[in-house]
C-alpha cells in the first residue's frame, strides 16, 4: 500500500489540538423562527427536460429581513428518509441565526422523480434550484419569496450545506454544478460508487479505490433497492411515472442488481452510472472549503471513502478538515460525539458549529485540528473531545511466518504454505456483519469455517497496539484453478477476504468494527497488495492479532467456481502486513 493511502495521519495533517480550536461561538439565547413548507417545480436531467417537484421546509428566524440579513443553510435527507429527518438540526441552527431550507431529496419524502443515486445532471441541478430560492431569485411553486439571506453578490447567496449518507452525497453534486454553495459539511458518504457497492481492496497503480470490480455488497444493494422501490410506492400518488420500468431508479440500475446476481459484480454500463454519480468524477468542480466527517462504524461508506475524498481536495488545493467519529451506518454515534439536534452538547457538533461560523458568519472561530479521531479506548464524561485524538503514525511491520505465525522481524520468517479453498461455489462460509441488519445481530461473533480461510496469528503483545488507518498485506498466491479461471475475464478472477482479529488472552477473538476487505485479484500469477480496513482499534496489551484471508463472506457476493489458493512464506522474499501506528 502506497504512503499516501496506508498513512493519511502525517504530521503536516495532524495539527496540535489546541483547546481554542474546540470551541464554538459562545452560547446564546435562542433566536425565534417559523417554518413553513414549500414546493419547487424544477427542471433537472442533461437536457433540462425532466420536471421534478420537490417539498422543502422553511425555518425562518423570525428577525431575518432585507434590512437583516442571515446566512443560509440547505440539508437534505439519506437514503428513504425525508426533509422531517432534518427538523432536529433545522431548529437548532434556526435559533443559532441561520435561514434553513430542509428539502427531500428527489424520489424520497413527497419529492418527485426518480433516484439517481445524487447525480449532479438531477440531484444537482435540483438543489441549485433552492438557491436560487434562498438567493431571492426564484419564486416557490405557490409564489412565495424569500427576502432575508445575507448575499455576497446579486443572486449569490451565503449558504452552506449540511447532512449525511445520501444527504452528504448531495452537497457534492450541488457544489459541482453551483459555486454559489459556500461550504460543504459532508457526513458518512461515498467517494466512488463503484467501490461502495463492489469493493475491490487490491491495490493498483492509479490507486483510485473503484477502478476495478470487487464484490458486490449484496445485502446493502438489495437493502437499499428496496427502500427505493418503497419509496416509490408511496409517493406515486403524485408522480405515478416513477414506477414503469425500473420502480423509482432508473433502468440501468435495474440492470445492475440483476447482473450483480448473475456475475457477482455490476457490469460495465452500471460501473459506468455509478461513477458518473460519484464524488470522485466531479470533485475537481468541488472549490467551497469541506468539513469531512466520516464514521468508524460503517461497513457501507467506510472510512477509506472519506480519506480518498480528503486527499483529492487537498491536492487540488480545497480548503479541508476531516474527523473521523464514533458511529456511521453499522453503528451508534456514542454520546457526546454527534448529534446536530443540539450541537453545543457534542465533540462534532461544536466543530461544525465553528465551521459554519466562520464560513459563513465570518465569526474568527477556530475550526478544529486538520484531521481528528475518535478513540473508543479513552475514557470521558459528557463531551467526547477528550477522546478524540490527532497524533500521526508511522508504519509498523509484521510478518508471515510458516503456516499460521505472525512474527515481528524478518530474520524470524520461517518457510511455509497455508492452504484453503471455497465451498461449493457461491455458498458464503464466513460471517462479518449482516449490513443493514446487523445492529439486530450484534450478539452473534464472526466466524470462518475450517477449511475455507488461511490465518497468522502473533504472539501476546508486551504492551498496547493501537492501529489508526488502513493496514496493507503484500502476498504471493498460487492457485492453478485461478489462473484458468481469469483468462474467462473480470467474472472469472479469484475473490478472497482479509481482516485482522483481536484475539483476547481467552482465546476470544473479535473484529475490529466487523469489517472486512474483499478483493477480486486481477492476476494471480503476480504479488499481491491489499488495502485492510481503516481502523480505529488499540489492540491491548496480552492480546494477539490475528490476519485472516477467507475464500467467502455471507454479505457479499464471492467467488462462483471452487478456486483452491496457497499462500507462501519465505525469509527470501516474505508476505508483510504493515499496520499504521500512532
Amino acid at each position: 500500500m502506497r504512503a499516501r493511502f496506508a498513512l493519511p495521519l502525517s504530521a503536516a495533517l495532524c495539527a496540535p489540538l489546541a483547546a481554542s480550536a474546540l470551541l464554538a461561538a459562545p452560547a446564546r439565547a435562542a433566536v425565534p423562527y417559523s417554518v413553513r413548507t414549500l414546493g419547487f417545480d424544477t427542471m433537472v436531467g442533461p437536457k433540462k427536460d425532466v420536471r421534478c417537484r420537490v417539498v422543502a421546509d422553511l425555518y425562518r428566524p423570525s428577525a431575518a429581513s432585507a434590512s437583516s440579513r442571515m446566512p443560509a443553510l440547505l440539508t437534505t435527507n439519506g437514503f428513504g428518509g425525508s426533509k422531517d429527518d432534518q427538523a432536529g438540526l433545522a431548529k437548532a441552527y434556526a435559533e443559532r441565526g441561520y435561514v434553513v431550507l430542509a428539502y427531500s431529496g428527489l424520489g424520497f419524502g413527497g419529492s418527485g422523480c426518480r433516484v439517481t443515486l445524487d447525480h449532479p445532471d438531477y440531484d444537482g441541478a435540483a438543489a441549485r434550484a433552492l438557491v436560487d430560492f434562498l438567493a431571492g431569485t426564484r419564486a416557490a411553486s405557490d409564489g412565495t419569496r424569500l427576502d432575508a439571506v445575507r448575499l455576497d453578490g446579486p443572486g449569490d447567496p451565503r449558504v452552506g450545506m449540511v447532512g449525511g449518507s445520501y444527504g452528504g452525497g448531495a452537497q457534492f453534486a450541488a457544489a459541482a454544478v453551483d459555486r454559489r454553495v459556500d461550504t460543504l459539511v459532508p457526513m458518512i458518504t461515498w467517494n466512488d460508487l463503484r467501490y461502495s457497492l463492489a469493493p475491490n481492496n487490491e491495490l493498483t497503480p492509479s490507486g483510485g479505490l473503484g477502478d476495478q470490480p470487487g464484490a458486490t455488497k449484496l445485502l446493502w444493494a438489495l437493502g437499499f433497492f428496496g427502500m427505493g422501490a418503497i419509496s416509490g410506492v408511496n409517493g406515486a400518488g403524485n408522480d405515478p411515472s416513477r414506477l414503469t420500468g425500473c420502480p423509482n431508479f432508473p433502468t440501468v440500475l435495474c440492470e445492475g442488481v440483476a447482473e450483480s446476481l448473475w456475475y457477482g459484480v455490476p457490469q460495465g454500463r452500471t460501473m459506468a452510472y455509478l461513477r458518473s454519480a460519484s464524488v470522485a468524477s466531479f470533485l475537481p468542480k468541488v472549490k467551497a472549503p469541506v468539513l469531512l466527517v466520516q464514521g468508524q462504524s460503517d461497513s457501507l461508506f467506510n472510512l477509506q471513502e472519506g480519506t480518498a475524498t480528503y486527499q483529492a481536495l487537498a491536492r487540488q488545493g480545497t480548503p479541508v478538515k476531516m474527523i473521523w467519529h464514533s458511529g456511521g451506518h453499522s453503528g451508534p454515534n456514542l454520546p457526546g460525539d454527534l448529534d446536530l439536534a443540539s450541537p453545543g452538547s457534542n465533540y462534532v457538533g461544536r466543530r461544525v458549529t465553528a465551521w459554519l461560523d466562520h464560513h459563513l458568519k465570518g465569526l474568527p472561530t477556530g475550526t478544529g485540528p486538520r484531521f481528528a479521531y475518535f478513540r473508543p479506548w479513552v475514557r470521558y464524561q459528557g463531551d467526547a473531545g477528550p477522546a478524540y485524538g490527532t497524533a500521526p503514525t508511522t508504519p509498523r511491520h509484521l510478518y508471515l511466518s510458516g503456516t499460521d505465525r505472525l512474527v515481528a522481524s524478518r530474520s524470524s520468517v520461517t518457510k511455509g504454505q497455508a492452504t484453503y479453498r471455497n465451498a461449493l461455489g457461491p455458498l458464503p462460509t464466513s460471517f462479518s456483519e449482516l449490513s443493514v441488519l446487523q445492529q439486530r445481530f450484534n450478539d452473534v461473533p464472526p466466524a470462518d469455517a475450517p477449511g475455507t480461510y488461511a490465518a497468522w496469528t502473533g504472539s501476546p503483545l508486551p504492551r498496547a497496539t493501537d492501529v489508526v488507518g488502513s493496514p496493507t498485506l503484500s502476498v504471493r498466491l498460487r492457485s492453478p484453478a485461478a489462473e484458468r479461471s481469469q483468462r474467462t475475464g473480470v467474472n472469472g478472477r479469484l475473490v478472497l477476504f482479509a481482516k485482522l482479529y483481536d484475539v483476547a488472552p481467552d482465546g476470544t477473538a473479535s473484529l475490529a468494527q466487523r469489517l472486512v476487505s474483499p478483493v477480486r485479484v486481477t492476476d494471480v500469477r503476480k504479488p499481491l497488495s491489499i488495502r485492510l480496513p481503516s481502523i480505529v482499534h488499540r489492540f491491548p496489551a496480552g492480546h494477539r492479532l490475528r490476519l485472516v484471508i477467507a475464500s467467502s463472506d455471507l454479505s457479499y457476493l464471492g467467488n462462483r467456481a471452487v478456486l483452491p489458493v496457497t499462500i507462501g512464506t519465505s525469509p527470501s522474499a516474505p508476505a508483510r502486513l504493515t499496520l499504521p501506528t500512532p
